[in-house]
């Protein structure tokens, strides 16, 4: 009989992210997972005519009165502000539900880890080292990180995020491989400086603090940092899978 402990790859990530970010002065916070149409959108400035809103994006909940299921962590974000002073430093990890069709990159539910950090000097210098200490961390190998400008709508400027391909530096290849489309770079994650609406709607002055808030899907992590090449096995419940770990 074998005896021997597996553990599922999202935990380990998630134990891992959060010791990583301990080690930076990030406390973890968690929230509920059907969340308010209030925190979801309009905390976060998501007008009201955002895609987002739309029933092909979110699931709504019958029977309730503007009920969602959170369609990413960020609502934890502003319930933490509204109810912690700054300086912050908190990280978000937990199930989000988008309403979309599913294949070997996307799934209807899956893990995010959020990351928030306010205080009066914080800056988008603050944001690529932290996001380069984690990766490189959480990968074990040293990457770099680049931004390209983006739009989100809780964020003012936002950046998409890319690290170097972790692929390419295994083989020692400079043109490029399959993994990061021949560029040198992934695509990892979104990012950017809190919006000063979001801080003034938790009750932080905009004109005081300032920060930043960056979130990554977990099972994209998993993806990279495993070698997994489709993410709806993260909640298969095959025990074939698990039991690699």
């Amino acid at each position: 009989m074998n005896d021997k402990i597996h553990i599922h790859p999202l935990t380990t990530l998630i134990r891992d992210a959060h010791a990583i970010f301990h080690d930076m002065g990030f406390d973890l916070a968690e929230g509920p997972e059907i969340e308010s149409e209030r925190y979801n959108f309009d905390l976060l400035n998501v007008p009201k005519d955002h895609p987002a809103r739309d029933m092909q994006d979110t699931f709504f909940v019958a029977g309730t009165e503007k009920k969602v299921l959170r369609t990413h962590t960020s609502p934890v974000q502003i319930r933490y502000m509204e109810t912690h002073k700054p300086p912050l430093r908190v990280i978000v990890p937990g199930k989000v539900f988008r309403n979309e069709a599913t294949d070997r990159t996307h799934e209807a539910q899956f893990y995010q880890i959020e990351g928030l950090a306010i205080d009066t000097d914080i800056t988008l210098g603050h944001l690529k080292g932290v996001l380069q200490t984690f990766i490189s961390t959480l990968m074990g190998k040293e990457v770099s990180v680049r931004f390209r400008p983006s739009f989100f709508p809780f964020v003012e400027p936002g950046v998409e995020v890319d690290v170097s391909c972790f692929k390419c530096s295994n083989n020692g290849l400079s043109a490029g491989c399959s993994l990061c489309k021949q560029t040198g770079w992934i695509e990892l994650l979104g990012a950017g400086m809190v919006h000063p609406k979001v801080l003034a709607g938790a009750g932080i002055n905009p004109k005081v603090y300032q920060g930043f808030a960056f979130g990554v899907g977990l099972e994209r992590l998993g993806m990279l940092k495993y070698g997994i090449d489709d993410a709806r096995l993260f909640a298969s419940g095959d025990l074939r899978f698990i039991n690699q770990f």
